[in-house]
């Protein structure tokens, strides 16, 4: 039995296989591709107000161009990460766990200042 981001994965190296374009998505090209997204996703919400901002999925056109752009950003860090051998998930929970010996609750509920870096 597959997660479904294995079955994403699967599905995309399935997409790009089929059009032979494997020689194309290189980290590189990926890594930008990614960045190119995201700046997509954040013109959709740059002039919004933070209010506005948390609202933009009620909003039936403004909604759907969001969630096109989050897929595209996904599509994209998935892609770079499956080529680049990185299990998402893990990844995730060891930047957790780290953000967690960085940020100790006690000393920085509330605060939004950026931690000295780990010994």
């Amino acid at each position: 039995m597959t997660t479904p981001i294995e079955d994403l994965t699967l599905r995309l190296r399935g997409f790009v296989a089929a059009r032979d374009w494997e020689r194309f998505h290189t980290p590189k090209n990926l890594a930008m591709a990614l960045a190119g997204e995201a700046g997509e996703l954040l013109a959709e919400l740059q002039w919004l107000t933070a209010e506005e901002s948390a609202q933009v999925m009620a909003d039936e056109t403004a909604g759907a161009r969001v969630r096109a752009e989050v897929a595209d950003v996904a599509i994209y860090l998935f892609r770079l990460a499956d080529t680049l051998g990185i299990d998402v998930v893990e990844a995730a929970h060891a930047k957790l766990d780290e953000g967690e010996r960085r940020y100790d609750v006690a000393t920085y509920r509330g605060i939004a200042r950026k931690a000295p870096p780990l010994p």
